[in-house]
C-alpha cells in the first residue's frame, strides 16, 4: 500500500505543473501549449513502442484500446482544457480550490455506488470543505468590479466541468485497473497518449501564429514548457496514477488528489510571488482539515459490534 500511496502522491505533484502552465507559456495560447503538451505526450508513447518491451501486449482487445484512448481524450485533453481556462479567467487560487473538492466528491460518488459507508460520517468533512472554498472564494469576488466577477465567476464554472470530467474519468479508470483482466500499467499509458494525441491533432486549426513568429527565446521557454508537462505531467504521471489505482482502493486513491491542490496553490503563489491572505489561508487550512477527515472516514475500519 505504501507504494500505491507514495505514487498517488508523486503524480499529484506532477499535475499541480496545471495550474500555472498556461500563465507561463504567454503569449502563446491555450490551444497552443494542449497541442504541443499532448502532441509530446504521444510521440513519447509512439518512440517507447518502438522497443519490443514497450509495444502494447496482442491480447488486450479492440474495446479496451477504445476505452484507453477515449480515457486519454476526456481525461486529458478535456480536463487540461477546462483547468487552464479556469486558471486564466480566475486566476491561480480559485481553479485548485474547486478542483481540489475531488477527494471528497470521488469517494462520495463511488459510496452511492457501492453504498459502503453512512452518509452521517461524511457531513463533517463536506462542510468543512464547502466553508474552505466559500471563504477564499467571497473574500476575492468582493474585491473585484463588476467585470473582474464575471471573470471570476465564469473561470469558477471552467473549474466546476474540469471536476466533473475527472471525477467521470477516476471512477472508470479505477474500475479497469482494478478489474481481472486489467491492462498493464504501461499499455494503459500508452493508450492514454494516444487518445490525447489525436484529441490535441483536432485543436490545430486553433493554434495561434506564435508556432512561427514568437522570438527564439519565447520559442525555447515554450517547448521547455510543453516538453515538462509531456513527458513528466503526462506520461510519467499516467504511469505512477495507473499504479497507485491498481494497489489502492478508490475511495483512498481519491483522496490523494489533494497533493494536486496543495501543489497548485503553492505553484500559483510562487507564480505571483506573494504569501498567501489570511482568508486564503484560512480557506486552505478548512479544506486540508475537511479532506483529511474524509481520508479519516473512509479508510478507518468500523468498530466491532459487542458481542452477544
Amino acid at each position: 500500500m505504501l507504494v500505491g500511496i507514495l505514487a498517488g502522491l508523486f503524480t499529484g505533484a506532477l499535475w499541480g505543473l496545471t495550474f500555472v502552465a498556461a500563465p507561463l507559456a504567454a503569449p502563446f495560447s491555450m490551444w497552443d501549449l494542449t497541442i504541443a503538451r499532448y502532441g509530446i505526450f504521444g510521440l513519447t508513447c509512439l518512440v517507447l513502442m518502438l522497443h519490443p518491451r514497450f509495444r502494447l501486449q496482442p491480447d488486450l482487445g479492440a474495446k479496451r484500446i477504445l476505452m484507453g484512448m477515449g480515457l486519454g481524450l476526456i481525461g486529458y485533453v478535456g480536463y487540461f482544457l477546462t483547468a487552464s481556462q479556469a486558471v486564466l479567467w480566475a486566476g491561480p487560487i480559485i481553479p485548485p480550490l474547486i478542483i481540489g473538492t475531488m477527494p471528497v466528491v470521488l469517494p462520495a460518488i463511488a459510496n452511492i455506488l457501492d453504498k459502503t459507508m453512512q452518509w452521517r460520517r461524511l457531513a463533517m468533512p463536506l462542510v468543512m470543505i464547502a466553508l474552505g472554498i466559500l471563504v477564499v472564494n467571497v473574500e476575492l469576488v468582493t474585491r473585484l468590479d463588476v467585470q473582474g466577477q464575471r471573470m471570476t465567476l465564469a473561470g469558477a464554472g471552467c473549474a466546476v466541468a474540469a471536476l466533473l470530467v475527472w471525477v467521470g474519468y477516476g471512477i472508470i479508470n479505477a474500475n479497469v485497473m482494478r478489474s481481472p483482466n486489467r491492462p498493464s500499467n504501461l499499455d494503459w499509458t500508452n493508450l492514454h497518449g494516444f487518445g490525447a494525441a489525436l484529441g490535441s491533432l483536432t485543436l490545430l486549426p486553433l493554434a495561434s501564429e506564435h508556432f512561427t513568429t514568437a522570438p527564439t527565446e519565447m520559442q525555447i521557454r515554450f517547448w521547455g514548457i510543453a516538453l515538462i508537462l509531456g513527458m513528466a505531467a503526462s506520461w510519467a504521471a499516467t504511469w505512477f496514477w495507473s499504479l497507485a489505482s491498481h494497489r489502492l482502493p478508490l475511495a483512498l486513491t481519491a483522496q490523494l488528489i489533494v497533493a494536486e491542490t496543495l501543489f497548485g496553490l503553492i505553484f500559483g503563489l510562487m507564480l505571483n510571488e506573494r504569501w498567501p491572505t489570511p482568508y486564503e489561508t484560512i480557506g486552505c487550512c478548512l479544506q486540508i482539515v475537511g479532506v483529511s477527515l474524509a481520508v479519516r472516514a473512509f479508510t478507518r475500519k468500523p468498530a466491532p459490534s459487542p458481542s452477544t
